[in-house]
């Protein structure tokens, strides 16, 4: 069954002080799936996203949500959309139950909010105010609050940000029902593995525009000499340099340092691969002091599309 578009976003330009962080971007989200938008700080992906909600107008461009404009038809689409910022965007001085109780009743099907405060854990801090919340405990009660409405869209800024292991199990699986309810989650997030774990579609954007988008596995195979790629890590007892290695092994590879002392090698790994590799080590009279394998992640994805450098 097809999935219908809920969020549509065509030709987008948004310019602060004459520069365009946002140029000409396409972006399209379905309901009942998740969409991950990926990018690096100053990519344009929040921008892109507070003209989804109506936060900001476009200089250019059209944004659909629900067949509706943010901006113009925004107390149309209030009853409908979830926001949830990722500095939670709270009053302070409220109580984190009193916030919840309070959201619900501007809608007319909320959710239990006995049972949202249950999972989400919010019990244990009910009657602490907003600004004296952990960074976690906060982002939880700015889940539950975005999500209390039954919203057919929501906007998840960095959900699980600040979280600690169990905490975040407990909102990817929130995450998933919203979707399976039918609900269209669009989700901005530093964390890959969050990215890969959740998103039924990703869009990676850089520059102001999106440079690549698809399933996570149409992602990792983007790259026709990496399909089925796997990498090896080799952790070294000193420093080693990468120099002539990938000429050892062929154009089909790729070598990078992660370290000082480890080099990682991707492609396809096989037993000669590793024979190569730790014989050229011994032949510059370097200890290898551990081999990991792994698979090719959406991180290395990426890091490939968006570069390397620190923004």
């Amino acid at each position: 069954m097809p999935h219908s578009p809920a969020v549509e976003v065509r030709g987008l330009v948004k310019r602060y002080d004459g520069r365009a962080v946002v140029d000409g971007l396409d972006l399209s989200a379905a309901a009942g799936r998740v969409t991950a938008v990926l990018g690096p700080n100053g990519a344009g992906k929040t921008t892109t996203v507070e003209c989804c909600e109506g936060l900001r107008p476009p200089d250019a461009g059209t944004v659909r949500v629900l067949g509706l404009d943010p901006v113009a038809d925004g107390a149309a689409l209030r009853p409908l959309v979830g926001v949830m910022l990722q500095d939670g965007g709270l009053p302070t001085g409220v109580r984190a139950r009193e916030m919840l109780d309070h959201v619900a009743r501007m809608y007319a099907d909320p959710w239990d909010t006995d049972a949202l405060a249950e999972r989400l854990g919010l019990d244990g801090f009910a009657r602490t105010t907003v600004r004296r919340l952990s960074g976690g405990q906060r982002q939880r009660l700015a889940l539950a609050v975005a999500v209390v409405g039954r919203p057919r869209v929501v906007f998840l800024d960095e959900p699980s940000a600040g979280m600690d292991p169990q905490s975040r199990l407990a909102v990817w699986q929130l995450v998933r029902e919203l979707r399976d309810e039918g609900a269209a989650v669009i989700l901005t997030t530093h964390l890959m593995e969050e990215a890969e774990d959740l998103a039924d579609h990703v869009v990676v954007v850089d520059h102001g525009t999106v440079i690549a988008q698809g399933s996570v596995p149409e992602l990792l195979a983007t790259d026709v000499d990496r399909r089925g790629a796997a990498t090896l890590v080799v952790h070294t007892a000193h420093d080693v340099a990468a120099t002539g290695l990938r000429e050892r092994l062929g154009p089909s590879y790729a070598v990078e340092h992660r370290s000082a002392t480890s080099l990682a090698v991707t492609g396809e790994v096989t037993p000669s691969t590793v024979a190569t590799v730790t014989a050229w080590l011994a032949a510059q009279d370097v200890l290898v002091t551990r081999l990991d394998l792994g698979r090719r992640t959406l991180e290395d994805v990426f890091l490939d599309l968006t570069g390397r450098s620190l923004r």
